[in-house]
């Protein structure tokens, strides 16, 4: 069936879209990366905002997309308190340039820390398939 779920075996993400979809759902907006139907054995998972419209799709939570063992996203207030454990001088300037490059460095690193593998709920139960990631460009075709 093309809006059968189930039919999937391994969904292509590129991580620029795992780590936008992850950064940008951190400001309060819900971004997921979306397989949309009609479903084939691979397919490919975009970014996407949600909307309150959408036609039927698989959503899914960009942090389900990263492994266990991915680095946590710089906050703020951890970027503060390393800044003052550090006995340097705390300025505003400084926070703004060590949390800029704290983001930076987390952006890199989670590139690593993709998973391999994520379960989606589906009427007939969960249904665990490939993470297939792609090249950072997003040149590649869709596998469909």
């Amino acid at each position: 069936m093309e809006d059968d779920p189930t039919v999937i075996r391994s969904l292509a993400v590129t991580v620029d879209d795992v780590v936008a979809a992850y950064e940008h759902s951190r400001g309060g907006r819900p971004t997921v990366l979306r397989v949309t139907p009609p479903y084939h054995a691979r397919m490919r998972a975009r970014l996407h905002v949600e909307q309150r419209a959408d036609p039927p799709a698989i959503h899914l939570d960009p942090a389900r997309l990263l492994a266990a063992d991915a680095p946590d996203y710089p906050t703020p207030e951890s970027t503060e308190d390393r800044l003052r454990a550090d006995d340097g001088e705390y300025t505003t300037e400084a926070h703004y340039e060590a949390h800029t490059e704290a983001v930076d460095a987390w952006r890199e690193a989670v590139r690593g820390h993709l998973a391999t593998a994520v379960t989606l709920s589906t009427s007939e139960g969960p249904h665990r398939v490939e993470v297939k990631t792609l090249g950072t460009d997003g040149s590649r075709r869709s596998p469909r």
